[in-house]
């Protein structure tokens, strides 16, 4: 007897998962609004295929120490290796590089859609999340830099996190730069050492001085034992770089003049420095303040292409992790400066800036502090009490949509009608339509307020069910201005 085929496991891939109803309205009505603040600042939208060329995308990839590795790639009929992009800025690089003499210049360009990433998943950890980005290439004034941070800054209260409950935190990797340099750390043969001293440093938040002192020296073995090697800085060298990391004071002018301090004598230091100070007075003169925006110079992203100024934005207020401890949500955007990232392409040198807001974590924030609108209403039901009458039901359902009202027939078995209700509340659908044959005949229908219904269920006493009834029957001919006085409208 031949074997049954064998079924195929209905389940998502590892590190990847499904988004349904409330969850896709929810993410499409945030990055509207972030679209609309992208567009009031003058950016166009860019789509670009979801697909690349492993070369585009080279060297560039976060990890640099493994260059090539972290994507899904393939090889197509011509032997070329192809890959799901990683991320919107090496796709921005190629097109920056592809339509140069088409595009205006500077080319101000926002974009949004899942990357992959062929990375091992964990808890919250997706291989598809969506990124919304925004980025100008072709300006190497530190105004355009200026400008992201306040664009940044503004889509954070378009979607509803309150100023006292983020901040941009701004710094420049020419200032860290200078201050390798200061710790003997610059030349070509520290690339391996630098590469470490700055994933060290970005992991302060999370680590603290003494596992970020740690990574600088040996390495630092975690909770469950495994251990990381350091860049094996000496004690001088690794107070120098603490140094750094430290440097934040009360003021922006403070903290200047403290990083102007540590970069010494070091031309590149001094230049990041001087960036910082106009960064800062072109965001005052904007009315950017402290409250929202701060210069920090523990913030260094731990991308590698990154040249001059670069930012994060934090959330500060506290939510509960799965232990149940109070822990600040940390970081939902980042970006900077990427000067040579186009160079790539054109050879020569094309300045260029943006940042990039993960989209999953600034909803998971939202949801966190109850600050995601509801979910939307599901549509009106008009239920089926007489199969012969569908055409009637059907021209229900088209006045209220042509009137604006989001609605649909029952298409199930329509034997059942307490199914069908129950369908509808499944749907979280606010009013339900019923006509039977007696209902026909004198003309009616009946009105079901499925909400307020579920509510005086709850609640009420029967005093309060007779004043507040839950459906009510009113002329077929009043059915589209009976259904949206129920729903508010």
């Amino acid at each position: 007897m031949a074997d049954k085929p064998r079924r195929p496991r209905a389940e998502t891939p590892k590190g990847f998962r499904d988004y349904f109803g409330a969850e896709v309205t929810e993410r499409k009505a945030m990055l509207d609004r972030i679209a609309g603040v992208y567009h009031r600042y003058g950016f166009d939208p860019l789509e670009t295929s979801a697909v690349e060329t492993v070369e585009a995308l080279g060297k560039f990839l976060p990890d640099v120490d493994r260059p090539n590795e972290g994507v899904f790639a393939w090889q197509d009929e011509d032997a070329d290796w192809l890959a799901l992009r990683y991320d919107l800025t090496a796709p921005l690089a190629r097109v920056a590089a592809q339509y140069r003499n088409d595009l205006p210049s500077p080319y101000r360009r926002y974009a949004m859609g899942p990357v992959w990433r062929n990375e091992k998943p964990g808890p919250g950890r997706f291989r598809q999340f969506y990124q919304c980005d925004a980025d100008t290439v072709g300006s190497g004034s530190v105004a355009a830099d200026a400008e992201i941070c306040a664009m940044l800054a503004d889509c954070l209260e378009e979607v509803g996190i309150p100023r006292g409950d983020y901040l941009v935190k701004v710094n420049n990797r020419k200032v860290l730069n200078g201050v390798m340099e200061v710790a003997g750390l610059a030349g070509a043969d520290k690339h391996d050492e630098r590469g470490i001293v700055l994933r060290a440093i970005d992991k302060i938040d999370r680590l603290g001085p003494e596992g970020v002192r740690a990574l600088l020296g040996e390495g630092r073995k975690d909770e469950s034992g495994d251990f990381t090697k350091g860049a094996g800085l000496s004690a001088e060298q690794a107070e120098v770089v603490m140094g750094f990391t430290t440097a934040k004071r009360d003021t922006g002018a403070e903290t200047v003049a403290r990083l102007r301090n540590l970069v010494g004598g070091s031309v590149v230091g001094a230049e990041g420095v001087a960036e910082l100070e106009g960064i800062a007075a072109l965001l005052e003169a904007q009315g950017y303040g402290p409250d929202r925006i701060v210069l920090d110079p523990g913030v260094v992203r731990g991308l590698g292409y990154y040249t001059g100024p670069v930012y994060e934005a934090e959330l500060t207020f506290e939510i509960l992790d799965e232990k149940g401890r109070k822990r600040q949500f940390g970081s939902v955007a980042g970006g900077g400066r990427y000067d040579g990232l186009v160079k790539r392409f054109t050879g020569q040198d094309v300045p260029a800036t943006g940042v990039s807001i993960g989209v999953d974590r600034l909803l998971a924030a939202l949801r966190a502090k109850g600050r995601v609108e509801g979910a939307a209403a599901g549509p009106v039901v008009v239920t089926v009490m007489d199969r012969d009458r569908m055409a009637d039901y059907l021209s229900m359902v088209g006045e209220l949509r042509r009137a604006g009202v989001r609605a649909e027939v029952y298409l199930g078995n329509p034997k059942n009608f307490g199914n069908q209700l129950k369908y509808a509340d499944k749907r979280g659908s606010p009013v339900a339509v019923i006509q039977g044959g007696n209902e026909a005949e004198k003309g009616v229908v009946i009105l079901k307020d499925l909400i307020l219904g579920a509510k005086i269920a709850e609640s009420a006493t029967l005093e309060e069910w007779k004043d507040r009834p839950a459906q009510v029957e009113v002329p077929r001919g009043e059915l589209v201005a009976a259904v949206k006085r129920m729903l508010g409208q």
